[in-house]
This record gives structure tokens, sequence and C-alpha cells, in this order.
């Protein structure tokens, strides 16, 4: 009887330790410098949640939680201080950037590498316009014992990310000046009559 309350004791508090250690992370990435290209247009972000997949191609990270809600407020704050666009909040806009986010954490070396690939959509009045691509890796510690061992190379990798994200969409610029504009309906000169 007594062994089997200390195995179910011991069996709890490994449990306690074990949900203690959970990385609830907040990343936000910081701008080095605002944009020197704009595109006088306003932008909606949408934020698909992000996908995690662990060593060996598994999916989901070991004690690890990064929130769909921060990672949507980092990406907007990163573009609205970027200052690119003429406004960039999560309403009905000009444009329309869908971005969908992927995690990897690998271990090579002795080191986790945490890699985040941005795909991005970008479209006006339901069209697409544009895709775009960007692949960025920061490289972390030996061990993952505290939150900041997850979060500073994730927030590292964001933000190196975005940077080429928004460096992509700004090279493309010409096709973003371009408005999607209706054909104004004139109405018909009269004629003049045949007396004056």
């Amino acid at each position: 009887m007594t062994r089997s309350i200390t195995f179910t004791m011991v069996l709890l508090g490994l449990c306690v330790a074990w949900t203690g250690c959970v990385h609830r992370i907040q990343v936000a990435p910081l701008l080095t410098s605002p944009s020197s290209t704009t595109i006088p247009r306003s932008l909606q972000t949408v934020v698909k949640p992000i996908s995690l997949e662990g060593a060996d191609h598994r999916p989901g990270i070991t004690l690890l939680e990064w929130s769909h809600r921060d990672l949507s407020q980092a990406i907007l704050g990163y573009l609205q201080q970027r200052g690119t666009f003429a406004s960039v909040s999560p309403d009905p806009a000009d444009l329309r950037l869908h971005v969908a986010t992927k995690l990897t954490l690998t271990s090579r070396s002795g080191l986790y590498h945490y890699r985040i690939v941005l795909q991005a959509e970008m479209s006006e009045a339901g069209q697409l316009m544009k895709s775009y691509l960007a692949e960025q890796t920061a490289v972390g510690s030996s061990v993952r014992w505290v939150t900041a061992s997850d979060r500073d190379p994730i927030a590292t990798a964001l933000q190196t990310a975005l940077e080429d994200l928004l460096s992509q969409v700004e090279a493309d610029r010409p096709i973003y000046l371009h408005r999607t504009e209706q054909p104004s309906q004139k109405p018909p000169h009269d004629k003049p009559s045949a007396g004056g």
C-alpha cells in the first residue's frame, strides 16, 4: 500500500514538474530601421495558426507553446513599425497579405536550430497578385532549460524572416502602386440636332 502511494506521489510530482517547464513564449521582432520604400496603400494582414515541427520531423515541439494571438501581434507589430504601407491592420483594406508560418526545431552538432518559414500571398479584391517565401534559421543553445532558450532564437529567426519577406514585397512596389479601378460610366454626349 505504501509503495503504491509513493509511486503515485512521484508520478504526480513528475507531471507537475513537466507541465511547469512548458515554455510559453511571446516574441516582439525588433525593427532595425524603417523602410525607405513606401507603398501608399492600406494593408490587411491575415495570419494562420503556426505549424510546429519538432526534432526528427515529429509533429509539435515538446514543452513549447506559442499562441496564434502572439504570432499575429508580432507580425502585425513588425509591419506597422516598418512603415512600408500607409496603414496595416487586421481589418479589410486595399491589399491583403495572408501569412502562414512554420517553425521547425532540429538538433545538430549539439545545438538546437530554429527554422522559421513564412509563406505569404498578396491579393487585391480577392485576386492573387504575388506569392512569397522567406526562410531563416537561428542557432540556439545546447539545452532548453529555460523559456529564453526557445524565445530568443525564435524571435531572431522571425525577425530576419520578416525582413526578408518585406524586402521582397518592397522590391515589387510597382505591382502594388496600380489600383484596380472600374471604368467610369460617362453619360453619352448629346449629339447636336440637325436643326441647330
